[in-house]
């Protein structure tokens, strides 16, 4: 112990000590976190695949360390991925829309390039660069809630952009709200989750994760049950409704228009 007392006002005494606690809360962080218990733990061999997958086809705009990229104007190539987490990447990658296939305004949805197991390996390692949300276990992804209640919470929070009955819309500058009807449940959640190109971040602790597992439910009894009115016109409002009234309506006055003038002589 005097040994130890001797080096108390040695000027690396503080710097150790530093060190030190640094290492603790590190420690109590890595034991303590809460973790989604249905999220599959990635192995090594996963992450390292995962490595080689990003570096063959994500790292050109992304950068190698997933760190983003932009060119000699200052024009962003890829954002950087550091602390989106997995369920950006599962829902980027599993909807096609990354890697993207042109520029846009927004990224297009199209055929997935990678199968399940490689999207896996590419969102475990996309998460070990830093820590954000997780893929949402399939307790809140399953369409069993309250699909009255995730009504209600889609109609104040997202209708305004998907329409309420989720047909999608029109947003400025050439970018849109994508329909949801045909949407699987695990996308929605991690959007919800992640807040991907123009959608805001609804974390759990303004909708939680019950709040999401509703809205998915609501969602997909939209779609079993179809339109009960007839024809829905794309559930797209009066602006179909009156393109129908006046091409259609003037369509059949106009031709009854030309039967009568044409009987009448």
């Amino acid at each position: 112990m005097k040994a130890l007392a001797a080096y108390r006002h040695h000027p690396m005494a503080y710097l150790a000590l530093l060190a030190l606690a640094l290492v603790t809360m590190g420690a109590a962080y890595a034991v303590l976190a809460p973790r989604d218990a249905g999220a599959e733990v990635a192995t090594a061999e996963d992450i390292a695949q995962g490595k080689n997958l990003f570096l063959a086809n994500c790292a050109t705009c992304h950068g190698i360390n997933g760190q983003g990229r932009v060119d000699g104007e200052g024009n962003t190539l890829g954002p950087s991925l550091i602390g989106v987490g997995a369920a950006a990447v599962d829902f980027q990658v599993g909807t096609g829309r990354m890697p993207m296939q042109m520029e846009g305004p927004q990224a297009q949805i199209k055929p997935p390039q990678f199968n399940d197991k490689q999207i896996s390996q590419l969102s475990a390692y996309v998460a070990t660069l830093g820590p954000g949300p997780a893929i949402p276990d399939a307790k809140y992804t399953t369409p069993d809630g309250d699909a009255a209640r995730g009504g209600e919470l889609f109609r104040v929070n997202c209708a305004m952009c998907h329409n309420a009955a989720g047909a999608g819309g029109a947003l400025t500058h050439g970018k849109y709200a994508p329909p949801l009807l045909d949407v699987k449940g695990k996308h929605v959640y991690e959007a919800m989750q992640t807040g991907p190109q123009n959608m805001p971040v609804f974390s759990d602790d303004n909708m939680t994760p019950q709040d999401k597992h509703d809205i998915i439910t609501y969602l997909h009894t939209l779609k079993e049950n179809g339109s009960p009115g007839g024809w829905s016109l794309g559930s797209l409002g009066p602006v179909t409704e009156g393109l129908y009234a006046w091409t259609i309506g003037l369509a059949m006055l106009l031709g009854c228009a030309f039967w009568l003038g044409a009987k009448s002589k």
